[in-house]
Parts: structure tokens; sequence; C-alpha cells
């Protein structure tokens, strides 16, 4: 909505705007380009037009809905996931990425799954089981293993600490 309202402030014509990305309808001049590239900054969002980073960030965001908004309902592996949604070979968009970001998709991946399953903790609305199988984990031994290795401690550690440490997304 915010983006919308800064487009439409500036007269610009658009088509969907959806997370991550704005479809404009006509040609923006170099003029019109730096005043919505200034207007997105002053709301907090920053204006993305390399292609290279576009990917990266489509990467990203497709990582970001997979682990928070799935419910464990896609059965794919992440590499033919991402390579449906791109199409773009694997291999191309695992170098892109890692020359980007300066991390793998898979540590990306796996660092979204571990904040997510914090907030899952802290929440405490479902047990260690029923984040397993919504963050895809073939066992609850196998989550506990890969939360340990990220943050030096159990989940059960983890949920009875007075201040929770999250990163964000």
């Amino acid at each position: 909505m915010l983006v919308k309202n800064e487009l439409e402030k500036l007269g610009i014509k658009y088509g969907t705007v959806e997370l991550g990305e704005v479809e404009l309808l006509d040609e923006l001049s170099p003029e019109m380009m730096s005043n919505l590239k200034g207007a997105l900054e002053k709301i907090g969002f920053e204006m993305i037009d390399d292609k290279k980073n576009i990917i990266v960030d489509k990467i990203s965001t497709i990582i970001i809905e997979m682990v928070n908004f799935s419910d464990g309902q896609i059965k794919t592996n992440l590499s033919d996931y991402l390579c449906e949604k791109l199409n773009y070979s694997y291999t191309y968009l695992s170098n892109l990425f890692s020359e980007v970001k300066g991390t793998t998709i898979e540590q990306f991946y796996l660092t979204q799954k571990i904040e997510k399953i914090k907030e899952l903790l802290v929440y405490d609305q479902l047990n260690l089981t029923e984040i397993a199988w919504r963050l895809q984990y073939s066992s609850v031994a196998y989550l506990s293993s890969q939360f340990k290795k990220m943050t030096g401690m159990t989940p059960t550690r983890f949920k009875q600490l007075k201040s929770h440490h999250r990163s964000p997304i």
C-alpha cells in the first residue's frame, strides 16, 4: 500500500504491485526515476534496477515466502523450485547469489529457517514436531541438530531464555 501510495502521488501509472516488484506501465524519465527512488527511500524501501540484484532479490523473496508462508506445502527441493520460478539454471542462480550476497543460497535458506524456528518457539503455539513438519525437516532430531549447529544451543534451551536473540529477515 505504501508503494502504491507513492506511485499515485507521483502520477506514475502502474499495473501490479507485489512483494518486491512493481510493474510500470510507462517508461519513466531519468528525473521521474530519481523522484521515485527518493520517495521509496523515504518510506524505507530501496529501488533495485540492476538485473543481477533483481534476480538475487527475487531469490531472497521466494525463500522468505517459502519459509514464512508455505506451511509445509511445497514438496519439491529448493533448487528445483527456484529454477521453476525464475527460469534459470540452478548453477547460474547459485553463482549469482553467492557473488552478490557473499553467502550461498543454501546458507541463506537455512538462516531463514532457523529464524522462523526461533519465532515459532517464542510464540509457543506449535511443538517441535509440528515445527519440524511445517519447515520440512525429516525429523525433530535433525531440526534440533541444525538449530544447535547454527545457534550454539538446543531449541529447548532457546525457548527457556528470557531474551530471545533473533535476526531480522
